[in-house]
Order: C-alpha cells, then structure tokens, then sequence
C-alpha cells in the first residue's frame, strides 16, 4: 500500500499554542483600552470639566465597548474551536479603527 498525496489523508492541524497567544493578545489590546479609557474619564473630570473633555472621555467610553465586544467574541471564538475561523475584514478594521479613535480621543484629552 502507498501513500501517495492523493491516497493520503489530510493530516490534522496542531496549532500548538497559536490560539492561546492570540486570546492573549487580544486580552492585552483590552486592557490597554481599558487603561485608555479610565484615563481619559479621569484627566476629563480632573480640575474643571469642560463639555469638549467630557464629550472626548465619553468617546473613549463608547469606542472601548465597543472594541471589547468585538474582542470578547473574537476571544469566544478562540476558545470554542481547536480551528476557529479567521477574523473577518469587516471585523479587523472595526477593532482597528477603534482603537485609532480610542488613541486619538485620549491624545485630545491630554493635549
């Protein structure tokens, strides 16, 4: 009998820990927005709070949750399947873009 790569059966992949540092990752681009996000609340409400600064830390807010809620399902993902599926385009420029305007709003804040 010989294997020929037409007779043979496609191997199962081994990830090995690839989706473990990927969950990580994510987990780690969670909490630097988290930390974004809690300072900007905290330099908009430090001294007097101007409606420009309070419009710019609740920016912060929405743009993280909304980046979390893109992650915990990437995450989800991660975790439910030995080959989970690849992020889709739509969803990779939404975690980017907020995490651009996130660094943008909190850079607005400090300057």
């Amino acid at each position: 009998m010989s294997v020929s790569g037409a007779d043979a059966a496609p191997a199962d992949r081994d990830p090995g820990l690839q989706p473990e540092r990927t969950r990580l990752a994510w987990r780690r681009t969670t909490l630097s927005g988290t930390v974004v996000a809690v300072l900007a609340a905290k330099t908009a409400l430090h001294g007097g709070a101007s409606p420009v600064s309070v419009l710019a830390a609740a920016l912060c807010c929405v743009f993280w949750l909304a980046f979390l809620r893109i992650a915990h399902g990437r995450i989800t993902t991660l975790a439910a399947a030995n080959r989970p599926r690849a992020l889709t385009p739509p969803h990779a420029a939404a975690a980017t873009l907020c995490m651009l305007a996130l660094a943008v709003c909190g850079a607005f804040l400090v300057l």
